[in-house]
């Protein structure tokens, strides 16, 4: 991602509808090779009636279990690690499941030197990186990296907790990173990896074996960029040790405010952590005592994709909050365009920012939304990784139902318990009771604060 990649309109039902295994996983209902079939809509006076079971089969059919029930936002939602988490199966078999970060930092502060020679030091200040090599913590925290790692969506380019969907914008990475944000995207020159040794040893000074060794070592996101903008956003999760730097005076960036401090804190650990956070647990807007380094720049609204060596969605819309204003619904994530319409979209900017700043108006409290927004949500999204009851990973048992008021739940049961004469649950439709029984709490919960 830009920051941190690792990954209202409903399509019609018809193209939604999956059959689930007994395993509770859902099935393609087509062979190998087999077209989605496409249907024309009968006219309005030819509708067929269908049977009110038959359409509350079908709602079971649409989603995953812990996951979306509507799918056609978070459309890889079948591949994503959440969805064995809340089956109770880890990444990986083994030990160790949180992710392998490298933070770098340790490495580059024993090789940086207190002085560059002057043509290099030239190149660093024309492209705006020079603080890159002073920014990088020498070690992160793995666990909570992987918390909010497992909760990102490539498809909406966030992360997805329980309020709402948050990610790291350009406004953040400009504040924590001191990197510039305009200009025009860079286009990577293609060299072959005898080159970029080559360029690596003769223009860093590099030996010609450790320079081979990182040439073909693969990396992932920029893990301080991660951390640091934990640390802001979400001030109780992991242990924050502060450097000494008064990072919000001009000159230093933000991420230099933080050090790694280690924590006992396992990813088991953390995610019903973060299944129960609540808005109030968040700092919206972390940044507005930096401004004096910083100033707020209109273009980190822009909305559409960014481009380098890779292209990825750029969507402020979906945590407008972050800005200040109030969260809507946002429109379903645009497909990738063209290198070309990229840049032109880049250059016009402040059409992108009038499109997504037009729905909405600034916030009246830090984590307003409009009142169709969090049950929208629960429908798109998968809001908890683990399951109210008898969690895999020692998640708190589900609460005791409440009716919530009229005007949140109609038609309330007066009890969350089946009559007498009623058929036996299953498994699966437990499961959906579960769901339903935790976002009814969390929106009444939510409203009513």
């Amino acid at each position: 991602m830009y920051g941190c990649h690792f990954g209202c309109v409903f399509h019609e039902p018809m193209d939604l509808v999956r059959t689930r295994g007994s395993d509770g996983r859902i099935r393609h209902n087509r062979g190998r090779g087999e077209s989605r079939r496409h249907h024309e809509e009968p006219e309005h006076d030819e509708l067929p009636a269908v049977p009110e079971q038959q359409v509350e089969e079908q709602a079971e059919q649409q989603g995953w279990p812990g996951g979306p029930i509507d799918t056609s936002l978070l459309t890889r939602y079948e591949h994503h690690v959440a969805r064995h988490v809340w089956f109770g199966h880890e990444r990986v078999e083994d030990d160790k499941i949180e992710l392998r970060i490298a933070s770098l930092g340790k490495k580059l502060a024993d090789r940086i030197p207190d002085h560059h020679p002057e043509v290099i030091q030239g190149w660093l200040n024309i492209s705006g990186l020079c603080w890159l090599e002073r920014t990088s913590l020498k070690l992160t925290d793995p666990q909570l990296i992987s918390a909010f790692v497992e909760r990102w969506h490539p498809e909406t380019s966030s992360f997805h907790m329980l309020f709402g969907e948050m990610s790291i914008t350009l406004d953040d990475v400009a504040c924590l990173l001191h990197l510039p944000v305009r200009g025009q995207f860079y286009t990577p020159v293609s060299v072959s990896q005898e080159q970029a040794v080559a360029l690596a040893a003769e223009l860093l000074g590099e030996e010609y074996d450790f320079a081979l060794r990182e040439t073909v070592l693969q990396r992932g996101g920029y893990a301080t960029l991660l951390q640091c903008w934990i640390h802001e956003y979400f001030p109780t999760l992991g242990r924050r040790a502060q450097s000494d730097l008064n990072c919000d005076n001009p000159g230093f960036p933000r991420a230099m405010r933080w050090m790694y401090k280690q924590g006992k804190t396992k990813l088991p650990e953390y995610r019903p952590i973060l299944d129960a956070l609540t808005p109030d647990d968040v700092i919206w807007r972390p940044f507005e005592t930096h401004r004096g380094s910083i100033p707020f720049d209109l273009i980190t609204l822009y909305s559409g994709h960014l481009r380098g060596s890779t292209v990825v969605p750029y969507l402020p819309e979906r945590c407008i909050r972050q800005f200040g204003f109030v969260q809507y619904i946002p429109p379903p994530p645009p497909l990738a365009p063209a290198y070309s319409d990229i840049d032109s979209d880049w250059i016009g900017y402040h059409a992108s920012v009038d499109r997504i700043l037009q729905p909405t108006r600034p916030v009246t409290y830090a984590y307003e939304t409009v009142p169709d927004y969090m049950s929208w949500y629960y429908r798109v999204s998968n809001p908890r990784l683990c399951r109210p009851v008898d969690g895999p990973h020692g998640a708190p048992p589900v609460p005791q139902y409440a009716p919530a008021p009229d005007a949140l739940v109609d038609n309330a049961p007066a009890e969350d318990a089946p009559i007498e004469d009623a058929p036996q649950e299953t498994a699966l439709q437990r499961e959906r009771r579960w769901m339903l029984i935790g976002m009814m709490r969390d929106l009444r919960s939510f409203f009513l604060h």
